[in-house]
């Protein structure tokens, strides 16, 4: 893979890490916790959409690698609402 295409993979999953994080409500960090909950999204997606024998919706490909978008923003928020549980409320004074 070519550095264009690592960046292009990188701010896919950095949009797709945010569209998740601002349906689940919740965001902590900046644009490096958007790329983490952007793969670990793709992941979990990906991997829930065939435990459930869902197909493919909108998978971009790019220079070989298979980005599922619509799996990982669904991953994404899934992610970020079991972050957001784990990691509690904080309270300011």
């Amino acid at each position: 893979m070519t550095i264009t295409g690592l960046i292009l993979l990188l701010i896919v999953a950095a949009i797709a890490g945010s569209i998740g994080q601002a349906i689940a409500g919740f965001s902590r960090g900046g644009c490096i916790a958007s790329i983490a909950v952007g793969f670990v999204g793709a992941y979990l997606g990906w991997w829930l959409a065939q435990q459930l024998g869902l197909p493919p919706v909108f998978v971009l490909n790019i220079e070989g690698q298979q980005f599922p978008l619509v799996w990982a923003i669904a991953g994404s928020a899934l992610f970020a609402a079991i972050l957001s549980l784990l990691s509690g409320r904080r309270v300011y004074y």
